[in-house]
């Protein structure tokens, strides 16, 4: 075979591979999305006994789950807001489902308008923003700015494939939370086992360096 077929046949494959990745992230993603705002339903509509059921039931949940992390009594308050913010626009929750999590919590925090608010929602799936980019478009007035005069830019060219937000999909920690990763996951415990060798290995390099982060 010639190189450059070799070449187009691989990099389909790679294409493939990382858009089935993205697609199973969303999935997840939404499926989490609506597992909260289901939630928070059950909570807004036993809100009769006040904080005290929230933090029972987060005790009950941590006791049941240990290893996940999404279900503190603040993230359990979050998703009854996140409920009785949404509980009759179905246009939002759709589009909720298709951003992480924590894009709606600063969404509903910052933006109170909700004509303004779903502009930007959109923004974030078509351009692909991460969370702090959201934080700074917002903290910017980008709705004033673009509504008043129309940017065109390429964004949705060349942000399709490899956008802020479908690297925040990939790496939302609230979704591996849900699906208990860590349980079997052999590289991750490969990598707490080097972490924790890492303290003899500086030591044995001597003065001037440092661990950062891994």
């Amino acid at each position: 075979m010639l190189d450059n077929s070799i070449k187009e046949i691989t990099d389909n494959i790679k294409n493939m591979v990382s858009k089935t990745q993205l697609d199973i992230m969303a999935d997840a993603n939404a499926k989490l999305i609506h597992l909260y705002y289901n939630i928070g339903k059950t909570i807004s509509d036993n809100f009769k006994w006040g904080n005290k059921f929230v933090d029972t039931l987060a005790l009950e949940l941590k006791i049941s789950f240990p290893s996940l992390k999404g279900f503190s009594a603040r993230n359990l308050n979050y998703m009854k807001a996140f409920y009785e913010e949404y509980k009759d626009k179905d246009e939002f929750l759709h589009l909720g489902a298709k951003i992480p999590w924590k894009h709606n919590l600063k969404l509903i925090e910052k933006v109170k308008d909700f004509k303004i608010r779903k502009w930007y929602m959109e923004r974030c799936i078509i351009e692909g923003w991460s969370k702090s980019i959201l934080i700074y478009q917002i903290d910017t007035d980008l709705y004033t700015r673009q509504v008043k005069s129309i940017k065109h830019n390429n964004f949705e060219i060349t942000l399709k494939q490899n956008s802020d937000l479908a690297d925040n999909l990939m790496k939302d920690s609230y979704v591996f939370d849900l699906i208990e990763l860590n349980n079997d996951y052999k590289e991750k415990e490969l990598e707490n086992k080097m972490l924790d060798r890492l303290k003899n290995v500086l030591l044995e390099l001597g003065t001037g360096f440092s661990f950062v982060g891994n």
